[in-house]
């Protein structure tokens, strides 16, 4: 059976555990269970970000055996109530630091914004899910923790913990463009990431100077064997030379794809919270498409054929209605504001450029259109409130002859139709 390791992780958090948690906060635990619920793919986010950056190297320190193994998972429940719950908050502060460097502040602002609760509570409850979280990725992969091993769970995992993240998080520390990051890597890339960490050995004895000594003695055959054989050598560096220009052009696209999709989003301003009208806090950015939104459904503005606010954080698979992970937060904005307004009806509009063949782009604006309905259905949205429609190469609102009007015709639309 797949692993599942949200719900690995989630699993550790009993009522009991939330309502002594939100006590010694002295906040609800509804809001506390959301913030853990914010806090859990955040901190997954944020090692997949440092994993597919290169820096692999660095979160496998952080699997101290004894520290941030499974046994956390079972043992979570007494540490949260003890006195040892500010150690597990202080040795989890060391943990949020090394994953989000100085974008910690930033995430713990949004996941408070998002729980409601203060930042300090929130900061609290991340400090405390980052050792629990990385007992979690132990628990998951019990043949070691290495950087292979963490590449495939977390490639593996990686829509289900970025659709996770709430509204706003994806664009902080970094986590926007980890989907096309992750992708370019492949496993034999991830082996040359960083050092394997073993798991704790079951009894008190230490394992490092065994590890260690079999290391010496492996490296040592090694050189021994390409030393005596320079035909081997040669054409073990032809190979690894062909892979590497291999995996640099592959990984260089996808890096370029993300980049762009992050200065995207950065141009879309810093994150804040609105409340919205039920109650719910969500957090945008002050330039987004849900901003305006808002501001029109709260005006006296009446419905019309011509109003229409473009999504701005989308993401699709070249050619295909497939919604990259990195689309979840907008997606989750837009369902929470219009459960928000439950009067509220819209229509999804798909369209693109004037390339290729025009029944064909009808039919993937169609499509597209349709898997972002869908979505907003999946997230608690009434199918009965929404309807799509592509409309192919219609209603251009660019130059169709540059690159940069294609991109700005290639779009999903959304009209009120009644307020």
């Amino acid at each position: 059976m797949p692993i599942d390791l949200l719900s690995t992780v989630k699993g550790a958090l009993t009522p009991d555990t939330i309502s002594t948690i939100s006590n010694k906060l002295g906040e609800s635990p509804d809001a506390i269970q959301k913030a853990f619920g914010a806090g859990i793919p955040a901190l997954l986010s944020g090692i997949m970000s440092k994993v597919s950056g290169g820096g692999a190297g660095s979160v496998l320190s952080l699997f101290v055996p004894g520290g941030a193994d499974a046994s956390i998972l079972q043992n979570f429940s007494s540490l949260a109530g003890s006195s040892g719950a500010s150690s597990l908050a202080d040795r989890g502060k060391n943990i949020v630091q090394s994953i989000f460097g100085d974008k910690a502040p930033a995430v713990a602002n949004a996941i408070g914004a998002h729980a409601g609760i203060s930042s300090s509570s929130a900061a609290s409850v991340l400090s405390m899910a980052a050792p629990l979280t990385l007992g979690g990725i132990s628990s998951a992969l019990p043949g070691g923790v290495n950087a292979s091993s963490l590449y495939e769970l977390l490639a593996s995992q990686k829509n289900s913990i970025l659709s996770a993240l709430p509204a706003g998080l994806a664009g902080i520390a970094g986590l926007g463009g980890i989907a096309a990051r992750i992708s370019s890597l492949g496993s034999a890339a991830a082996n040359k990431l960083g050092t394997a960490v073993p798991p704790a050995p079951a009894g008190g004895m230490k394992m490092w100077p065994i590890v260690a000594l079999l290391a010496v003695l492996i490296i040592g055959g090694l050189i021994w064997y390409f030393a005596h054989s320079n035909a081997a050598q040669n054409a073990a560096n032809t190979a690894s030379n062909a892979a590497s220009a291999v995996a640099n052009t592959a990984s260089n696209a996808a890096a370029s794809a993300g980049n762009a999709a992050s200065s995207a989003f950065a141009a879309l301003g810093d994150l804040f919270p609105r409340k919205l009208p039920n109650g719910v806090s969500i957090s945008i950015p002050k330039l987004g498409v849900e901003n305006k939104l808002l501001d029109y459904l709260d005006s006296n503005a009446t419905p019309d054929d011509h109003t229409w606010f473009d999504f701005d954080r989308l993401l699709f698979d070249s050619g295909s209605a497939t919604l990259q992970a990195a689309s979840g937060p907008q997606l989750e904005a837009v369902a929470a504001i219009l459960n928000a307004y439950p009067k509220v009806k819209m229509r999804i509009g798909g369209y693109t450029d004037n390339t290729g063949n025009e029944s064909a782009n009808l039919k993937l604006s169609q499509e597209r259109a349709d898997s972002v309905m869908q979505a907003l259905v999946g997230k608690g949205v009434d199918a009965s409130r929404l309807s799509a429609k592509g409309y192919g190469e219609e209603h251009p609102v660019a130059d169709n002859s540059t690159p940069e009007g294609r991109q700005k015709n290639r779009r999903i639309s959304m009209r009120v139709t009644e307020k």
